[in-house]
């Protein structure tokens, strides 16, 4: 690997990034977009964990009084000298992130931005010292950076300042500087988030309503305001009354390319470290986003791989986007879909592609009063993608990417076992077919079970994913039985069974367990086949060593939603 640049695994701070020799994707090109194309307020809306905060912080470097412009040298902004004589280093900076207003609790909460508030208030302690602020004016400032003399990490902000804090910071800046102020506000709609999903979102809404509009409706000492987040928010919902607004979602062709990495990038950077035998993987697991007419890959994932094989050569690519945030919303998905939307939920994890007509300006309240709804925030937040436009509001969803696929085969294999635990007899009569050596009726009752859930079954998908679904669609139906012994890919005999199961008490019964995918539907070929393995590989003879007196060996092939079960 090339050593000479670092990889920047959580770094959003640009000015680290420049000066401590990390890699950098280039993305200043942004710069120049903004300041031919920008609104009053802008607001960017992606996915998480592609790059906004680090983004935000670039920004801010670049236009805060102060900069370095040689943090800059040789990147794409640096080639426009008019635009970086007129604006680098120019202009006050307000610059805040919400993501971390997530408590449980409206109070705590409103804590959490008084101390956001607070603390970025306290950058321009200089106010204080101004000869152009009035007293009343250094009172104002005063009131936000007042901290709790027994508890110093809190900020004691009263209610009516609190919601004109970001006003009263860029009037006091322009008063002192002359020079109108740049808003950037990273991460706005985690709070609505937090709160919905918590029950206090209408104290919340009213509380950023005010915030925001007070600091970007009519504000003459504002320059103009950035706000990223991943929803599009409907404007009655917090934005009343701003008119002076330019949306950059998903589907808008500008500033396509701003987040994300580009197959070029991508290319450049495995060629960079030397890794571009695993441009096939990475492509296959993190790409397949389409923001405008641009193709990206997840950088998060791009990254963090490419890290990890810098000290595990062999390592296949996994799941890093899940890894950094729940993922309910395919839960509550899940929860409300009907026979026809888990037909098209197989549609997609097969390969396919759906149409919907999708809303993207939508408030928390609306998120889970409809099915549609939720395929639009599927849409918005990067757990599908657009394959196609065919107007204005109707897309070709497909999911993107071989990690998404995952996500949602996990979230389907989870939410149909919590079905499944719903029916105990049937569960019941299920498990006891297998320790009594019933082959016909735990077919029968397996089969049952496959038409209510989502069969893998697209050539894409390798086979020993198609296996391993099934696999784990049995596994959580027999680990209902909690005075079992089940053990998944256990070592037995000569290699390792898909499942054995141990009974010790009820006769020292023990289970033997083989899946397939029966290839072209061939279900009594993959039978006799997942029987043969369990024969040559001797894989009863873990059992046989622990004493069970009784052993059953199952071959079971799958197809779709049929399957076959054998017994040796």
């Amino acid at each position: 690997m090339n050593t000479a640049k670092k990889l920047p695994v959580g770094i959003e701070d640009f000015e680290e990034i420049r000066t401590e020799g990390f890699y950098y994707v280039d993305k200043t090109a942004l710069i120049r977009e903004l300041l031919y194309h920008r609104g009053k307020v802008n607001l960017f809306t992606r996915p998480r964990r592609f790059g906004k905060s680090l983004t935000m912080n670039m920004l801010k470097t670049f236009f805060e009084y102060g900069c370095n412009a040689s943090l800059f040298d040789g990147l794409e902004i640096a080639e426009e000298k008019d635009l970086c004589e007129k604006y680098m280093g120019k202009f006050p900076v307000i610059s805040i992130t919400l993501k971390d207003i997530d408590d449980r609790t409206y109070e705590g909460a409103r804590e959490a931005l008084c101390s956001t508030i607070g603390h970025e208030a306290s950058r321009f302690h200089f106010l204080l010292q101004s000869d152009r602020l009035t007293e009343g004016e250094k009172m104002q400032y005063a009131q936000l950076t007042t901290i709790d003399p027994e508890n110093r990490q809190k900020f004691l902000i009263p209610d009516e300042s609190l919601k004109d804090s970001l006003l009263t910071i860029s009037k006091l800046l322009f008063r002192h500087y002359g020079q109108k102020v740049i808003l950037l506000i990273d991460e706005y709609d985690v709070p609505l988030d937090k709160a919905h999903r918590s029950g206090y979102y209408e104290q919340v809404v009213s509380l950023i309503r005010n915030l925001f509009s007070r600091v970007l409706k009519s504000n003459t000492n504002l320059h103009f305001a950035i706000l990223t987040g991943c929803l599009r928010i409907a404007k009655e919902s917090i934005f009343t009354g701003l008119n002076n607004f330019k949306i950059y979602s998903i589907t808008n062709v500008r500033f396509d390319e701003a987040f994300g990495f580009s197959d070029e990038e991508v290319r450049s950077m495995l060629a960079f470290y030397g890794f571009e035998e695993y441009y096939a993987s990475i492509r296959e697991w993190y790409d397949g986003y389409r923001f405008g007419n641009a193709d990206v890959y997840c950088p998060w994932d791009v990254i963090n791989y490419v890290d990890l094989l810098d000290s595990e050569p062999d390592s296949k690519p996994g799941a890093f986007w899940v890894n950094t945030s729940g993922n309910d919303i395919i839960r509550a998905f899940l929860q409300r879909s009907k026979p026809s939307t888990r037909r098209e939920i197989e549609s997609l994890i097969n390969g396919g592609s759906i149409r919907k007509k999708l809303k993207q300006e939508l408030t928390y309240r609306d998120l889970y009063t409809s099915i549609e709804n939720l395929w639009s925030v599927l849409f918005t937040t990067g757990y599908l993608s657009c394959a196609e436009k065919a107007d204005d509001d109707t897309y070709s969803l497909v999911i993107p990417n071989q990690e998404i696929r995952n996500i949602f085969i996990e979230q389907i294999q989870e939410w149909f076992q919590d079905e499944a635990q719903k029916d105990a007899p049937k569960l019941n009569a299920f498990c006891k077919a297998f320790a009594s050596g019933e082959a016909g009726t735990v077919e029968k009752l397996f089969s049952a079970y496959l038409q209510k859930t989502i069969s893998i079954r697209d050539t894409a998908v390798r086979k020993e994913k198609k296996e391993n679904f099934y696999h784990g669609i049995l596994l959580g139906l027999l680990s209902y039985r909690e005075d079992w012994d089940v053990s998944s890919n256990a070592e037995s005999g000569d290699g390792f069974c898909d499942i054995l199961i141990e009974m010790e008490s009820g006769g020292n019964i023990g289970i033997v367990i083989e899946v397939k995918y029966a290839v072209d539907g061939d279900l009594e070929a993959g039978c006799r086949k997942a029987l043969a393995q369990i024969k040559e590989k001797g894989y009863e003879d873990r059992l046989a060593e622990d004493g069970m007196e009784t052993i059953h060996r199952y071959g079971i092939a799958c197809w779709k939603k049929k399957c076959r079960v054998g017994l040796l």
